[in-house]
């Protein structure tokens, strides 16, 4: 690839991470027209492993950090602390995890559920380790209830919409010519 494809090829990255961005500040308010469910189907969580895995690892890790802190600062939703903050990291290690996961496995058709289980546990996990962080500074407290609460028992939706969805997009994407995980 010379310079030239090179960067094209950044410039398509940043424009996919953008609009990444943008359906992580929208589609919360498509979801929040459900309010039984609307906030357990985590729907932040989708653009940043969608970018992740379509844009590469590091494109990932700025939407995933980004899209929390964003959308709590125009919107208010989340609290940017300690909920926006935390998810910050979660979505980060997501987007990160999915990119880089999904580029170095070796390509099977069922990489992507691999990459994105073990990208969402890996979030999950670092939710926890930064709510329980924010906790100690705060002088609050973070109990073992709390994390599999809120990383498991009410993401239960979430979880589920994301194994059936996310892994079919990206095939479709990669047919389509659409992925830039290069």
């Amino acid at each position: 690839m010379n310079e030239r494809e090179k960067a094209a090829m950044r410039t398509r990255k940043l424009a996919y991470a953008a609009m990444y961005l943008a359906i992580a500040m929208a589609l919360p308010f498509v979801t929040g027209q459900i309010p039984e469910i609307g906030a357990m189907l985590c729907p932040m969580h989708i653009p940043a492993l969608l970018c992740g895995f379509l844009c590469g690892w590091p494109w990932g890790l700025a939407v995933g950090f980004i899209a929390p802190l964003l959308r709590g600062a125009l919107f208010g939703m989340p609290a940017l602390f300690p909920t926006g903050l935390a998810m910050a990291f979660e979505l980060a290690v997501y987007g990160g995890a999915a990119g880089l996961l999904y580029r170095l496995l070796p390509k099977r058709k069922w990489i992507a559920w691999l990459a994105l289980v073990i990208a969402m546990i890996a979030g999950r996990l670092v939710w926890g380790l930064a709510r329980w962080l924010i906790a100690g500074l705060a002088g609050t407290e973070f109990t073992a209830a709390i994390f599999l609460a809120g990383a498991i028992t009410n993401a239960i939706p979430g979880i589920i919409l994301q194994l059936v969805l996310i892994p079919p997009l990206v095939m479709a994407m990669e047919k389509a010519g659409l992925a830039l995980n290069q």
